[in-house]
């Protein structure tokens, strides 16, 4: 047998849901659906929920397991599980309330709008068999992802900007956007309207693809190709924005230059060297925390390793390729290759950095060897000489790490490692704080309300220090600690907290 919690509500009788625990006689891999159907059975209850193909086709069964959106029909049901319907207006126990979605798609015309509908205002199957169109191969690849929307709504219900903005549509709506924007038929100038329902409110999380059954990222997907058609079509992106992108191509970084940055600061009395690893810094660590990047060199030496810091190296490019200003990508990509292409292993130190290295430069032809810091040190750290910390700590999930490349396992095992350090896991360590896709620049209310909200996480651990691997992140969540008047806590890279082992 196996206990689960389903949450009740019935707003004609109920005041507040509640939760009701029911046992199931436990059949292999029986997915939520099948374990919905047989409490009815069982009970003799009505308890209601969603469903129609039972395939993974239709979406209309999308619930929350555990607090995260699932397909009932595609999801496996186990001991201690807790359900509970999408983060909408509920009718009746799992079943929400979908009509502001429905409205919203009709305000905005998410439907192929052609000349035909401008003529007649209707769609008549004759008027479109009169002026076929075949539509370019390149615009149909486009938009092949976006196709496969199943409009479960799980990323509606799991997007965290959405939550605390009404000035961003959300990921369904931006994907229809995409879809209809490269479509040559359409006539509406849909570039526009992704502009004017929050193009630049997105932080790239990743969120939604997380949670998608169909695996769509509306970001990548939508998203980041609407962005570059608002540049395109200078709609876009925000001023400040435009300002980083003056500032890379006058320095080849993403931040001006304040002071000696410390690639050349390590290279000053270089040798020559033959090693066979380097390290792509990011324009934060030369020029901005640079202790981290001198964190790392302590680190390296203490381990018995050698790497270089190419002094040739440039931005990343992410933050072009973020905000749709992708005309210096090429050049931008075709440095850092041509520095790091001769060594074997990358190792990056921001977590935007390695997701777009990783990620972005093979399209551009520029397949690099590349470990996030946490993947090359996780099994060849020296505990032996580290000394006790006597430190709490709690660790935030960059999403461009733990969503971009899939790394979250590593970073926890070095912490684990770390003498004198309490690791504590919080709550939705995976949650976003708000710094990336350009929000903390472009739309900074939108970052703060976010880091807010990550801090209401951090408080219920209380730690000394929230360990992470991104700069980013790491100010945006400091910035929301000492607004919150928590100055005691402080947010580090796991770089700091090893070389303090060390020290």
């Amino acid at each position: 047998m196996i206990e689960i919690q389903v949450l009740r509500f019935d707003r004609e009788k109920d005041k507040e849901p509640y939760f009701e625990k029911f046992s199931i006689e436990e059949k292999e891999k029986m997915n939520i659906l099948d374990g919905l159907n047989y409490i009815n059975n069982k009970y003799n209850l009505n308890l209601s929920f969603r469903s129609s193909c039972r395939a993974a086709q239709c979406g209309s069964c999308g619930l929350k397991l555990n607090n995260e959106a699932v397909l009932a029909c595609k999801s496996e049901l186990r001991d201690g599980d807790i359900i509970s319907p999408l983060d909408f207006p509920v009718l009746k126990d799992l079943i929400v309330d979908k009509s502001e979605i429905d409205e919203k798609v009709a305000i905005m015309n998410l439907f192929l709008v052609d000349e035909t509908y401008f003529k007649n205002k209707t769609h008549k199957k004759e008027d479109k068999k009169k002026n076929p169109l075949i539509i370019p191969s390149i615009d149909c690849e486009n938009t092949k992802r976006v196709r496969s929307c199943i409009e479960c709504y799980s990323c509606l219900s799991s997007c965290p900007v959405i939550k605390q903005s009404t000035e961003f549509a959300g990921p369904y709506f931006m994907r229809y956007l995409s879809k209809f924007d490269f479509d040559p038929r359409d006539k509406e100038d849909r570039t526009r309207e992704s502009v004017e329902n929050g193009l630049y409110s997105c932080t790239s999380c990743g969120k939604c693809s997380e949670v998608c059954p169909k695996n769509i990222n509306s970001f990548s997907d939508a998203i980041e190709k609407l962005r570059v058609l608002a540049y395109e079509k200078d709609l876009g992106p925000l001023d400040v924005h435009k300002n980083i992108k003056k500032i890379i191509a006058k320095t080849g970084r993403s931040v001006e230059p304040s002071d000696e940055g410390f690639i050349k600061k390590i290279n000053m009395h270089k040798k020559d060297s033959r090693n066979k690893i380097a390290i792509f810094t990011g324009c934060m660590v030369d020029y901005r925390l640079q202790d981290i990047g001198f964190g790392l060199m302590d680190v390296l030496k203490k381990n018995g390793i050698s790497a270089d810091v190419p002094e040739e190296q440039v931005c990343c490019g992410s933050p072009l390729l973020r905000t749709g200003q992708i005309d210096l990508i090429k050049d931008l990509v075709s440095k850092n290759f041509e520095v790091l292409s001769k060594y074997d292993t990358i190792i990056t130190l921001c977590a935007g950095c390695g997701a777009t290295l990783k990620n972005d430069y093979p399209k551009y032809g520029a397949k690099l060897d590349v470990l996030d810091i946490s993947e090359f040190l996780v099994d060849k750290l020296n505990t032996v000489d580290m000394k006790p910390l006597g430190m709490k700590v709690t660790y935030h999930d960059p999403c461009h790490l733990i969503r971009g490349q899939g790394i979250s396992k590593q970073p926890r095992d070095i912490l684990n490692k770390i003498k004198g350090v309490e690791f504590i896991e919080m709550e939705s360590s995976d949650q976003c704080c708000g710094s990336g896709g350009g929000v903390k620049a472009g739309k900074p209310e939108i970052a703060r309300a976010l880091s807010k909200e990550k801090v209401e996480l951090v408080k219920k651990v209380d730690v000394d220090a929230v360990i992470t691997i991104c700069p980013f992140c790491q100010y945006n969540i400091q910035d929301g600690l000492n607004e919150e008047g928590l100055n005691n806590v402080s947010v580090m890279n796991i770089l700091e907290l090893l070389k303090k082992s060390y020290s």
